[in-house]
């Protein structure tokens, strides 16, 4: 949802005429309809995975299972994570969903204030399911909305592209500094879902990318490799470790990378002629 610090610093030359490969325009609108319709099949199972989750984790809010409620609610995140560069593109569910605590103006107490951060604040803050029943329906009915939206949506061709870039920069812009997640420190199970979104539609569009920019392919391979090696340092049996937990040298082993992946990722638009 929040893209407001996003690197434009960093990220605005890639992205300038001269930096574009000569041949961008050999990539024809037509040539993308496959990889697109692919992605979108893609997006509609996360969708259903997330309506699937999102039952069992309401249910047990519900229910009043604080434990198990808890343990659900970092893989219950992970779909909407993935498929975020579409989800966002319907702005009144994506609030309800992922809105954060200070983007409402009373924040945690700010009867807006709903979704998967609001009844996270429930359960890890406050340490209890009281209340949270309302969200829970609420939430569950935004994420079934989501789902019949997202079947009907016609998927526009550039913000797929750009959503590969889009996903990585928000977490190295904002995610990074642990505002996400604040009170169950789940950050890095959303940064793998976040990573691997991304590498989805990287891979989708891989052939015309290998043809279009080898080199630049082979980079973006080599980021997401790096990226992934360093996350799976943090991973347990059953996730990944409590974000609180990773020390300021771990976070800014993180930095780099993922700052890195997003520079190259900026780049993919461009290089398919979609700017």
């Amino acid at each position: 949802m929040r893209r407001r610090f996003l690197l434009h610093a960093v990220l605005v030359a890639p992205l300038l005429p001269a930096a574009r490969p000569a041949f961008a325009a050999a990539v024809s609108p037509l040539e993308l309809a496959g990889p697109i319709a692919q992605y979108k099949l893609y997006v509609l199972d996360e969708a259903r995975q997330l309506v699937e989750r999102t039952e069992r984790f309401t249910t047990a809010v519900k229910a009043g299972e604080l434990a198990r409620a808890q343990a659900l609610y970092a893989a219950t995140r992970e779909p909407y994570e993935r498929i975020e560069p579409l989800a966002e593109l319907f702005s009144d569910l994506d609030g309800a969903i992922d809105s954060r605590a200070d983007d409402h103006a009373k924040a945690e107490q700010d009867p807006d204030f709903t979704g998967f951060h609001r009844i996270e604040y429930g359960l890890f803050h406050e340490k209890s399911t009281d209340g949270l029943a309302p969200f829970a329906d609420k939430l569950l009915a935004d994420v079934r909305e989501l789902h019949t939206r997202l079947q009907d949506l016609t998927t526009p061709p550039d913000k797929v592209v750009g959503g590969a870039a889009a996903l990585i920069e928000e977490v190295a812009a904002t995610k990074i500094s642990g505002e996400e997640n604040r009170y169950s420190g789940t950050d890095l199970s959303d940064f793998q879902a976040n990573i691997d979104g991304s590498k989805k539609i990287v891979d989708v569009l891989r052939p015309l990318l290998q043809r279009a920019d080898a080199a630049l392919l082979a980079q973006v391979d080599g980021n997401f490799g790096r990226v992934n090696a360093i996350l799976a340092r943090y991973r347990t049996a059953d996730g990944f470790q409590n974000y609180e937990k990773l020390s300021a040298a771990d976070r800014n082993g993180l930095q780099a990378p993922i700052t890195a992946l997003a520079e190259d990722l900026s780049r993919l638009r461009g290089t398919l002629g979609l700017d």
